[in-house]
């Protein structure tokens, strides 16, 4: 008789983890889904969802979370209540996060009896790579980091490389774009630039840019992004020793993006559109946050078959009306992001 794998799930709440959670959970396998606060099981879940409640930052509990797992995937972030992603130099509880929870997995695997390897797939950034000055990034660049953030990123992505390299587990590393979408509740709040002009927008105010709105991102909906990363457990082997950037390979100029944003808004409410505005950048902004992304994904479309299936104006439509229904336009957070 087959086994049922059993995939460890850490971040579930998140917001990248709690999509994996819905994709996962329509899959014949156990999943063990870790998180601060438990998660909630997917309506209709195939799945056989072990919820776990654990704070991965205390001694032992990462090691609690990925025993006897065939597959994990790391979906963790760090951020505080009131930050986006950003982080500063020196932040040692980002530092615990983003680097440290995949160094206690890898401790933790390479104690294991002799077998078959775990498979791991980590989340990483495509901005880990820094700025280039290339108009499309394929994945061969090399890694030149600038912010504390990507700096962590890749740190934790190299030491779960060199754990495939010496056998310890079977590791992959996909980079992602700007991710955005519905989030499946409040833990798992899309603070990306999109759904942050959304609210913007739901609450009457402007949206800003910190350019002329020609900056471009490839943008990809976050139910693609969970197909990614199940597509990275399908093809552990394959894709294991090295990182893979995903993306749709379009370029999308924000200003026009949040034009539309602004339309959909105003369809949904009937109130007067928003303008769209450019605006000084704060003091904090980062060279990233005015260069042009798009990515090449080919190479991973190559290995797995995976394809981006979400039209870039039904995903913002979606988005748009999950946030409208999420939040009573009288109490909309206007939020940050990258712009």
């Amino acid at each position: 008789m087959a086994v049922t794998p059993t995939i460890a799930l850490l971040g579930a709440t998140g917001f990248v983890g709690s999509a994996v959670l819905r994709e996962l959970a329509a899959r014949p396998v156990r999943i063990r889904a870790v998180s601060r606060r438990p998660a909630a099981v997917p309506p209709g879940a195939r799945a056989d969802v072990e919820v776990r409640a654990a704070d991965l930052t205390e001694p032992g509990e990462t090691a609690d979370a990925v025993a006897d797992a065939d597959a994990v995937v790391l979906a963790t972030l760090y951020s505080s209540a009131t930050a986006t992603w950003r982080i500063e130099d020196g932040d040692t509880a980002a530092e615990r996060v983003n680097v440290g929870l995949v160094r206690d997995v890898v401790d933790t695997l390479a104690d294991r009896p002799a077998g078959p390897r775990t498979k791991v797939v980590f989340t990483g950034a495509a901005s880990q790579v820094g700025p280039t000055g290339k108009a499309v990034l394929d994945g061969t660049e090399p890694d030149r980091p600038k912010g504390p953030y990507d700096r962590q990123k890749l740190a934790a992505e190299r030491l779960l490389l060199d754990a495939d390299a010496r056998g310890v587990l079977c590791g992959t590393s996909l980079r992602l774009p700007t991710v955005f979408g519905p989030g499946a509740g409040p833990t798992a709040r899309d603070r990306g630039v999109v759904s942050a002009m959304a609210r913007r927008a739901l609450a009457g105010e402007p949206l800003t840019m910190w350019h002329d709105g020609t900056v471009r991102r490839d943008l990809l909906y976050i139910d693609d992004l969970a197909r990614a990363v199940v597509a990275g457990l399908d093809h552990a082997e394959a894709l294991a020793g090295r990182h893979w950037l995903l993306g749709t390979g379009e370029g999308r100029p924000l200003g026009p993006v949040f034009e539309q944003v602004a339309d959909l808004v105003a369809e949904r409410t009937g109130r007067p559109r928003v303008p769209v505005l450019s605006v000084p950048p704060p003091e904090h902004a980062e060279a990233g946050d005015f260069s042009s992304i798009t990515i090449d994904a080919s190479a991973f479309r190559s290995v797995t078959g995976w394809e981006p299936r979400t039209e870039l104006g039904e995903a913002l439509r979606r988005t748009v009306h999950h946030l409208a229904d999420e939040t009573d336009p009288a109490e909309q957070a206007v939020g940050g992001g990258r712009a």
